[in-house]
């Protein structure tokens, strides 16, 4: 029996989800969320075998929800299941230690076979994605492309995200339970690290690096 954590914003969409996979004999949903920081704390307490995840869900991004699944339950398979299918988020999810990457427009035997196949040790993508990205992920890899991000601290990516949308220091504070000034300092160096000047380019940046949508 394969133990699975399930997160998605919306909960008739997880209902559904969850009906799917307990309708397989070796899955068993343990746990569901729709909040990115509550997804990050039950997978470190419950070490599930899988986790099924949105890009999109409320604080901080599944992006970086998967880095931090990936360094805490490193046994812990990731399936991004989203309704993007830009080159750039899926390079972005494979960095960040997803597993395999299925489009919400997939078909139900399309996302148990991901998790089938990652339950395994292999990697899948949706069959609608190029394999151009897991090419673009590869080359990037192997190029050890320097990324500023990556100088951040955990508490700083947290606030990065919870900036970009569009909660104030205050919300910030309330959510993180630290002091209004300890998120001003966060964001004080977070926005310095990535050269970043005023709300607009932290708004921008975050689309580049898949925390947000922004409209065209």
């Amino acid at each position: 029996m394969r133990n699975v954590v399930l997160t998605d914003d919306h909960p008739v969409v997880r209902r559904g989800l969850r009906a799917l996979l307990e309708a397989e004999a070796d899955l068993h949903v343990v746990a569901e969320s729709g909040n990115g920081l509550e997804t990050i704390q039950l997978v470190e307490r419950l070490q599930p075998d899988i986790l099924v995840l949105d890009l999109m869900i409320e604080g901080i991004s599944g992006i970086e929800v998967a880095r931090q699944v990936s360094k805490r339950s490193p046994s812990t398979s990731i399936v991004i299941l989203s309704m993007y299918s830009n080159e750039a988020y899926v390079v972005e999810a494979l960095q960040a230690g997803a597993k395999a990457y299925v489009l919400k427009d997939s078909t139900s035997e399309e996302l148990v076979h991901a998790i089938n196949e990652v339950a395994t040790g292999h990697r899948y993508l949706s069959q609608l994605l190029s394999e151009r990205a897991i090419n673009l992920y590869i080359q990037k890899t192997q190029n050890n492309i320097f990324d500023p991000y990556d100088k951040l601290t955990t508490r700083e990516r947290e606030v990065l995200h919870l900036a970009a949308h569009s909660c104030s220091n205050s919300e910030i504070a309330a959510q993180l339970f630290i002091s209004r000034r300890t998120v001003e300092v966060h964001r004080s160096n977070m926005m310095g690290k990535l050269g970043l000047h005023s709300q607009d380019e932290l708004l921008r940046y975050a689309s580049r690096k898949g925390i947000i949508i922004l409209d065209s």
